[in-house]
């Protein structure tokens, strides 16, 4: 599978505590990633400066939907379900 384009669901909805360029300490859920594009493609998508946490996030039909706000809301959850503060 591969991911729909303007999506960004997956730069949107999970925290990344790891660097990304513009994000010195990574970014919280919710927040839009510094290096999306306005219309929602990563600028650092295939380069080794692209965080390896993206890297290895695979789209899949899961994840997915039907449409960003399908993915949205799947990673929202997974976000919720994952946090230190549930656990």
């Amino acid at each position: 599978m591969t991911c729909r384009a303007g999506c960004a669901a997956c730069c949107i909805a999970p925290s990344i505590s790891s660097f990304i360029p513009g994000m010195r300490v990574g970014k919280p859920s919710g927040v839009r990633c510094a290096q999306l594009t306005p219309d929602n493609r990563c600028r650092l998508f295939g380069l080794p400066t692209r965080p390896e946490v993206c890297t290895r996030l695979r789209p899949n039909r899961e994840m997915c939907g039907e449409s960003a706000d399908d993915a949205l809301a799947y990673l929202y959850a997974l976000e919720a379900a994952t946090s230190p503060e549930r656990r």
